[in-house]
């Protein structure tokens, strides 16, 4: 999955619960993505860092929020 694509997918998923905040969605895009995508998701966060290990859930939804803090770029 590209950044892109984790970006459109974030931000349809918090079109359909807009009550939720930023760090609750990606925890939903994670889970929704399933085991494989949460490993792929952590492996790429651990990666960035540096790291060997980590929880895999928590890592994967870190993951989340930087490339969608990333791409959405500076806050005004």
């Amino acid at each position: 999955m590209t950044a892109e694509d984790l970006m459109i997918e974030f931000s349809l998923t918090r079109l359909d619960h807009p009550e939720l905040d930023i760090e609750e969605i990606a925890a939903l895009v994670v889970r929704r993505g399933g085991p494989e995508r949460e490993l792929e998701f952590a492996a790429r966060n651990l990666a960035d860092r540096g790291e060997l290990r980590g929880a895999a859930f928590p890592t994967a939804v870190e993951y989340v929020l930087r490339v969608v803090l990333t791409l959405r770029g500076p806050s005004d």
